[in-house]
């Protein structure tokens, strides 16, 4: 199926699990504030590495940090963080373990706030998906002026692990942005879910 699928250039020869995350899950808008959180822990934990390694610890990932529910993140305790680092099912890092338990603490701040985390977070791209359109990988940028503002807003709130390049990965991964390049099969199924009502 690969070879007679046009894709995005990243997404081809690495594994199935990888073909299978460009296919059903990059660039698809996210409104789930628990989703939202799950991938702004995996690209935190991600940063300095490839994501492939994130996605072949993801269930790890999810088992070690309560299906990703920001509530019960928000609860661990220094005793749970120094077992977690024991766990080879996850990056053993102990900087993004503990970013991970106070960036689930200010998650729950901007939901408090702005009433949900994605009326948050769409609010830095009007609201709706940026539409870009571009030819080939090597013109996708790493960063953009809305993942700028974003990261800079989140590091004021506390967040660790938001910089610039995260952050725009973490928009295109959400569907904030629509960065499969024109050619690939999911472009345009990924600008018609953009192009809908919420």
């Amino acid at each position: 199926m690969s070879q007679t699928v046009k894709r995005c250039r990243w997404a081809e020869g690495v594994n199935l699990e990888y073909i299978q995350y460009h296919d059903e899950e990059w660039g698809v808008p996210v409104w789930d504030d628990r989703v939202q959180f799950e991938f702004l822990l995996l690209e935190g934990a991600q940063a300095g590495l490839s994501w492939s390694t994130i996605l072949n610890k993801r269930e790890g990932y999810r088992k070690a940090f309560a299906d990703f529910d920001p509530v019960k993140v928000a609860r661990f305790t220094d005793k749970r963080v120094e077992k977690l680092l024991l766990d080879p099912s996850i990056v053993r890092n102990r900087l993004k373990v503990r970013s991970a338990v106070s960036n689930a603490k200010a998650f729950l701040e901007v939901q408090t706030e702005f009433g949900s985390f994605c009326d948050y977070a769409w609010g830095f791209v009007g609201g709706k998906p940026l539409q870009n359109k571009f030819r080939k990988d090597g013109d996708v940028p790493a960063t953009s002026p809305e993942s700028d503002a974003f990261s800079k807003d989140l590091k004021k709130r506390g967040f660790k692990f938001v910089g610039s390049t995260i952050i725009y990965a973490h928009m295109q991964a959400t569907g904030m942005v629509n960065d499969h390049v024109s050619g690939c099969f999911r472009y345009g199924p990924c600008k018609s879910m953009g192009d809908k009502k919420r």
